[in-house]
Parts: C-alpha cells; sequence; structure tokens
C-alpha cells in the first residue's frame, strides 16, 4: 500500500509519520514526485478480461483467452484491427512494455459498422446517438472516440449482431437536432451514413478517399 502526501506540490518534503514495514512492500518518500526515480508501482497484477453473457452476468475469461499478462497494461481499445467484424483488443504498457494486440477468435457472428458524416452537425458527427431495433432488442451506441491513457480508439460505430442478418431500424440523433432514421440494413457491413440523406455508403476496407 503506497500513501501519498501533497501529490500537488513538487517541493514538498513530508517527514515520515512512523514505521514502515518493507516486508510487506511499504516504503515512505517525503516527495511523492521522487516515487516514479525510485520505484515501480506495478504489482505486476494479471490483467483481467471480461464477457458479457447477455447483459445478465459478466463471465471471466481472462485465462483462457491469453489476455492475463502480468504487465503494467494502461490502456485498452478495442477495434476490429482485420477488418473482419469482429473487435479485437490492443494494450499499451507503461515503462516501455510491449503493445499486445490480441486477435478475436470467437465464433464469427453478424454486425453492422458505422461510419457518419456530418452535414449541419459536426464533420464526423461527434456527439450522435445511434439506436439500433434488431427484433426485440434495441442496441444504443454514442459516437465519441474512447480514449484511454495515451490511446484513443478509431471512431468507427460497431454494432454485435449475433445470428440477426439485418438491422430492422437504425435511428441516428445528430448533433445538429435532427433526427434520421433508416431501416432494413444488411448485416455484415461497414456503412457511411451522410447527414440528412438517405443514400448509404458501402465502405470498402483500405481504400483511398478525397475529402469531400
Amino acid at each position: 500500500m503506497a500513501v501519498v502526501s501533497q501529490p500537488t506540490d513538487p517541493n514538498c518534503d513530508v517527514p515520515q509519520p512512523g514505521a514502515v514495514d518493507a516486508e510487506l512492500g511499504e516504503f515512505w518518500v517525503g516527495n511523492p514526485w521522487e516515487i516514479f526515480e525510485t520505484k515501480n508501482l506495478s504489482a505486476f497484477e494479471r490483467n483481467r478480461l471480461f464477457m458479457n453473457v447477455g447483459g445478465r452476468a459478466f463471465l471471466d475469461v481472462s485465462y483462457v483467452s491469453g489476455a492475463d499478462s502480468d504487465g503494467d497494461g494502461r490502456s485498452a481499445i478495442a477495434a476490429d484491427f482485420d477488418n473482419d467484424g469482429r473487435l479485437d483488443l490492443a494494450v499499451r504498457q507503461a515503462g516501455g512494455g510491449a503493445l499486445l494486440i490480441y486477435e478475436n477468435q470467437f465464433s464469427q457472428r453478424n454486425y453492422l459498422t458505422v461510419d457518419l458524416m456530418g452535414t449541419r452537425s459536426n464533420r464526423l458527427g461527434v456527439g450522435a446517438r445511434l439506436i439500433a431495433r434488431v427484433g426485440a432488442r434495441q442496441i444504443v451506441r454514442e459516437r465519441y472516440p474512447a480514449n484511454t491513457f495515451n490511446s484513443a480508439a478509431p471512431l468507427a460505430v460497431h454494432f454485435g449482431l449475433g445470428d440477426a442478418e439485418r438491422v430492422d431500424e437504425l435511428t441516428i440523433l445528430w448533433p445538429s437536432g435532427e433526427r434520421q432514421t433508416l431501416r432494413d440494413l444488411d448485416a455484415g457491413r461497414h456503412i457511411e451514413i451522410v447527414e440528412g440523406d438517405a443514400a448509404i455508403r458501402v465502405v470498402t476496407p483500405g481504400e483511398t478517399r478525397s475529402p469531400r
């Protein structure tokens, strides 16, 4: 256990309040800014990965997935790095550790990936809310770049659809206040939707595009 005193004062020198037990890993520094010069605060805890089970519980799959690294993991980004519709995982470690990429090898299921292009709203549609109706299910996503420690996820919005072959209805609440609804969207695609335009464009992985 570490107790930090005066964490925002780089000039402080706080006297040790009492004896510390070195066998328990306790230590004391008068200036908290010296910790990173003399100590490694990572206790090599193994990373944990939990799988959502139908929204009812979470199953610990850390060991069986191989994602239980004991590195000093500080950021985790979920993204479809190989464009197969399954979100993979990138974990960045502090202190120069390896960048870890975990390929999603769960059984292939259906999905829909959505990109937005604002016209009245901001160019990237940041802040939009997307509501997908898939049979009796409703899936809600918001278009924000997920930021963790020194990293950011792609803006593409991913919907996992299970066995469903289409999204019955997709409603987009744009930051401008416009409400846009599209129906009967086939699964297994990455599409782009332009604010106020009923047409959709299928995105091809690796394509090069000029800005509009």
